[in-house]
């Protein structure tokens, strides 16, 4: 019997971290424009930091919570945080700007650890609800977080910086407190790579090559965790040019693009929080990427042509009913196929690669947008997302099992 009464605690924690993060990501241009005074490239570069040193360690602490329990690595991932957003506060070189961010990352790796934490305390019946409340959490701080961040701004870049610190740290205390550690089983430190095997230590790796290996030799894991990789190239491809495409095209002035902000968070925020608990009990999780797949398709591809404020937030809506349904689904369906034991190191690679992912796509969007048209970052997240429609309906009925489906399978053949 999982206990279900550890989720809001969980959910509070990620909540007032990732208020933090929502309040400082949408003033680091202006910060980096007015107070430092680079160009665009060098923010692209300190922003990408963010997420590549998510794609480097997300995997490494998702094994260290495997191996010594969720709570100490989110406890300590929190407090990075923190450290790395008071940086932020004393920031006057494009030298700290990047340490900042580079420390921030670390401490965001901390979200494989969180879903890890989920799927220990939810069955597999309930876990598609559990991993929405991460979801819903994302989007809740990216509600909030650019509204405080954009009053905060407003008296200094320094307040807005320890702003950031202070949620973090809150949570940091909170988790510290309150939030119960969540793997029942302990694993042996030497059990797992890294340890000390023979008498001989064996050396980590940065990047956990052996763990990829791993993971891919599970069809079924290496196709969810592909196709989560392409979802979050998709949407990261509108990462930095959905606020271009509202001020150039639609000609929103700061306020409006802010609303536009608000409706995308809430809106995921209230599918992956609420929606997704009425919908997963009727409908399977195969059925539920679909659907979300073509919601996606359609949304990212009318985006460019919404033709005004009232036609761009129906898309929007579309396009969160879309992605807020898929997120948390592949996530259940990551943590159904693999066992107990490899939940966090499973989760960990799979938010290391859409961490990649979140690398990539600015970088694209940025470029299609600035040298082939406003159009194509978002008709080319509605391409790869039609490509996930098109894996959901041919792929996933006939070759996704879960590992209960796998044991019993293998258990038959033995038998026989």
């Amino acid at each position: 019997m999982k206990n279900k009464a550890h989720l809001p605690l969980i959910f509070l924690t990620v909540f007032i971290d990732l208020l933090g993060f929502g309040i400082l990501m949408p003033i680091l241009p202006t910060f980096s424009t007015k107070v430092l005074h680079i160009d665009e490239t060098a923010i692209g570069i300190a922003i990408a930091a963010y997420s590549f040193v998510q794609f480097l360690f997300n995997p490494f602490f998702g094994e260290l919570s495997d191996k010594y329990g969720r709570k100490p690595i989110i406890v300590v991932c929190l407090l990075l945080n923190s450290l790395g957003y008071i940086i932020f506060a004393f920031t006057n070189s494009y030298l700290l700007l990047i340490l900042s961010r580079v420390i921030a990352g670390l401490g965001g790796s901390s979200i494989g650890v969180a879903q890890a934490y989920i799927s220990d305390v939810t069955t597999k019946e309930n876990r598609a609800k559990g991993m929405g409340m991460i979801g819903a959490a994302f989007g809740l701080g990216f509600v909030f977080g650019p509204l405080i961040g954009g009053f905060l701004a407003n008296i200094s870049y320094k307040i807005t910086g320890l702003g950031s610190a202070s949620f973090s740290f809150a949570a940091f205390l909170l988790t510290l407190i309150l939030l119960p550690e969540s793997r029942v089983k302990p694993v042996s430190p030497l059990a797992s790579r890294g340890g000390k095997e023979n008498g001989i230590i064996k050396k980590r790796r940065l990047i956990d090559v052996e763990g990829f290996k791993k993971v891919f030799k599970n069809p079924s894991l290496a196709i969810l965790i592909i196709i989560f990789f392409i979802l979050t190239f998709s949407i990261a491809n509108i990462f930095g040019t959905f606020a271009l495409l509202g001020y150039k095209i639609y000609h929103f002035n700061d306020l409006q693009n802010g609303y536009m902000y608000g409706i995308l968070g809430l809106a995921s925020a209230l599918v992956q929080g609420l929606l997704i608990k009425f919908i997963s009990v009727n409908i399977s999780d195969k059925k539920i990427v679909s659907f979300g797949a073509f919601s996606m398709v359609v949304g990212l591809a009318l985006m460019p042509f919404g033709g005004n404020f009232f036609g761009l937030a129906i898309i929007v809506v579309i396009l969160s009913l879309g992605s807020g349904a898929m997120q948390p689904t592949l996530l259940s369906l990551v943590s159904k196929v693999v066992s107990e034991d490899e939940q966090g190191l499973t989760l960990g690679l799979n938010q290391s690669i859409s961490a990649f992912g979140r690398v990539l796509g600015p970088l694209w969007g940025g470029f299609a947008f600035e040298y082939l048209g406003y159009q194509f970052p978002f008709l080319t997240g509605a391409f790869f997302a039609l490509i996930i429609a098109i894996i959901s309906l041919v792929y996933l009925p006939k070759h996704i099992h879960t590992h209960e489906q796998s044991e019993k399978l293998a258990s038959k053949v033995k038998n026989n």
